[in-house]
């Protein structure tokens, strides 16, 4: 009979391995890399929030754990009094809204490498949102700015919070959910009966305040958050005390407040921009309140710009000062789309579109204008040949000194950059497809000077040569350094060669009159408009170069600032200006954010945005709040 064997067990530790066993080891440490990489790369989703809007929008709204918000202030500005009173209101357009033509391209189904690729691009322009955001609510919590330098606050609007009211929408549409109703409530708890400065502009706490709370509302439908425009709302109506119920451009608070106030003086020179941007927030606060006196307010302005639009010294056009007493605009001589201009041109096809058509006169505001732009501000840079001269124009302005000598000065401002999407916008609604086409070449042309500069970057104010026709532009270049030496004062080739040398001045650019960058939004407003009106790819592109350059040379320790000087490309970057206004995160990356989301999310056959990016819902039915009105 067999003895058993015996086995002889290994000392614990010690147990070899076979050259089995470590094959299917290292088969099972590398299929662990392996997915671990697929999960990382492809698995994982790579933008849990990419889907779409109607399901964002029902996330959003579960209020699940949200408590009730109650506003509170200490003065109620519904009860303030308003001297100059008016007879009758002009009433607000009732019935059910036109058919509109579509805004927005019919986009194509994504590969899954387009919107991989899309999705990426979106999760870091979130990421610089949140980093901004966590440092304001970190340093400047309900103040209206962070210095973002120094990580100190600032309040330069009146102390509510103009961040905070001008973040909301954008927390909303991130997906920012805690971030939000947290935001909301601290807003609920704004004090409008007090300011931290005696007058504030009516313009911009208009766009930024009121625009900023009604956007916020028709997105969430918060009841607190109509609750403070209504607030807010009621303290701007009183700028519209005035003898002849013009707007005051600032409004002094306290003075308003008494009971012996006769109101404000009427102005004698107000800029186009302030005396007709109020239009899009009161408009839709009337149409969410359904109280006539708001939408009265804004059309009487309206009236004005209608009467008077034949009379100016270029008849069609609007120039940049207003006389409110008078309730002329026929004497001025300057004429642009920049500053102090650019935002009543601006509302006329977006009140069409807020109002359903219903209203003809936005419609004709816009269309005797529009060609008038194109003839006498509209222009094609002289370029080096082998630059796309043909296919891009910029915007400068007019200064009349004799009647019959009108030609533009071909110096094109970053804040003009908004004109693209701005006839791209209006083309569509009013099927003009030359206008979308202006469009088109507008934004072009915002996109080259970005490209030129070495940063990236385009600065604030530059200078070029307008060429005699659009169609035919061959480099001069004798004229160019004829140009460049008027501008610096020179005499000869040296110093033309100096001139070209200190300023950094890319080809074609005769001066840069400020080489900064303003965090400003009106670049990617018309490169967001152009990619929803056309669908075509290549402006995700163009964004993404664009939000890459200001992401690496505005960054600082805290959030982001103004770039001092984007002719300078040298390493280290030089530290930005102590200055981020609350637009950087209202409009400049909501409009990065938006461009880089499905093409449903803030449709713009849905809504219309106002000047500082915050959409108003374009009304299909009548919609009423009870009991948060007058």
């Amino acid at each position: 009979m067999e003895r058993p064997r015996k086995i002889r067990l290994p000392r614990a530790g010690s147990t070899p391995l076979t050259r089995q066993h470590k094959r299917l080891l290292a088969y099972a440490f590398g299929f662990i890399a392996l997915f671990s990489l697929w999960y990382v790369f492809a698995g994982k989703p790579i933008d849990r929030l990419d889907f779409p809007f109607e399901q964002h929008e029902a996330w959003m709204k579960d209020r699940s754990g949200v408590g009730t918000f109650v506003a509170k202030d200490s003065y109620d500005w519904r009860k303030a009094p308003f001297y100059n009173k008016v007879d009758s209101y002009t009433k607000l357009p009732v019935g059910r809204p036109n058919t509109l033509p579509p805004v927005q391209a019919e986009f194509p189904v994504e590969t899954k490498a387009q919107r991989a690729l899309r999705q990426q691009r979106r999760t870091a322009v979130r990421n610089e949102f949140e980093r901004s955001w966590a440092a304001y609510k970190d340093r400047a919590w309900t103040h209206d700015e962070l210095m973002p330098t120094t990580g100190q606050a600032s309040d330069p609007f009146g102390g509510w919070g103009a961040t905070l009211v001008d973040s909301l929408d954008a927390l909303w549409m991130m997906g920012f959910k805690d971030d939000f109703y947290e935001a909301v409530g601290a807003v609920a708890k704004i004090d409008f009966g007090n300011s931290s400065i005696p007058g504030i502009s009516v313009f911009e706490t208009t766009i930024r305040y009121l625009g900023g709370l009604l956007s916020a509302y028709d997105l969430s439908h918060e009841k607190v958050l109509l609750e403070k425009s209504v607030q807010i709302g009621e303290m701007l109506y009183r700028a519209f005390d005035t003898p002849n119920n013009t707007p005051a451009d600032r409004l002094y608070l306290e003075a308003v407040k008494l009971a012996t106030s006769t109101g404000s003086p009427v102005e004698y020179s107000i800029c186009l921009a302030n005396f007709g941007s109020l239009t899009m927030e009161f408009t839709r606060l009337a149409q969410l309140t359904q109280e006539p006196k708001y939408y009265d307010a804004v059309a009487r302005v309206t009236d004005i710009l209608d009467r008077g639009q034949n009379t100016t010294r270029i008849p069609g056009l609007f120039p940049i000062w207003v006389n409110a007493r008078e309730q002329s605009i026929a004497k001025d001589p300057t004429f642009t789309l920049g500053a102090m201009a650019d935002s009543t041109y601006e509302y006329f096809p977006k009140m069409h579109a807020l109002l359903g058509g219903r209203e003809p006169v936005y419609q004709k505001l816009y269309q005797d204008s529009a060609p008038m732009i194109d003839k006498h501000l509209l222009y094609r840079p002289m370029l080096p040949d082998d630059q796309p001269g043909s296919d891009i124009l910029f915007s400068g302005d007019i200064h009349i000194s004799d009647a019959s000598d009108v030609h533009v000065d071909a110096e094109m401002q970053h804040l003009t950059c908004f004109i693209g999407g701005f006839f791209a916008l209006a083309g569509r609604l009013f099927q003009r497809s030359h206008d979308v086409d202006l469009g088109r070449k507008l934004t072009a042309g915002c996109i080259y000077a970005y490209k030129a500069l070495p940063t990236g970057i385009m600065p604030e104010i530059f200078s070029s040569i307008a060429c005699a026709s659009r169609t035919s532009c061959p480099w001069n270049q004798t004229l160019y350094e004829a140009e460049v030496l008027r501008k610096a004062y020179g005499k000869d080739h040296a110093d033309y060669e100096a001139a070209v040398t200190e300023q950094r001045l890319p080809p074609g650019f005769i001066q840069m009159r400020d080489k900064r960058y303003l965090l400003r939004p009106e670049a990617i407003e018309s490169v967001f408009v152009l990619y929803r009106v056309t669908a075509d790819r290549k402006y995700l592109d163009d964004a993404w170069d664009m939000f890459s350059a200001i992401r690496k040379y505005s960054r600082t320790r805290y959030a982001n600032g103004q770039v001092f000087d984007v002719t300078d490309d040298e390493e280290p970057v030089v530290s930005p200006e102590d200055k981020m206004e609350s637009f950087w995160l209202a409009e400049t990356l909501k409009y990065f954010y938006l461009i880089f989301s499905p093409s449903d999310m803030v449709s713009l056959d849905e809504w219309v945005l106002n000047t500082e990016a915050h959409p108003f819902r374009r009304p299909v039915l009548r919609e009423t709040v009870r009991g948060v009105g007058a």
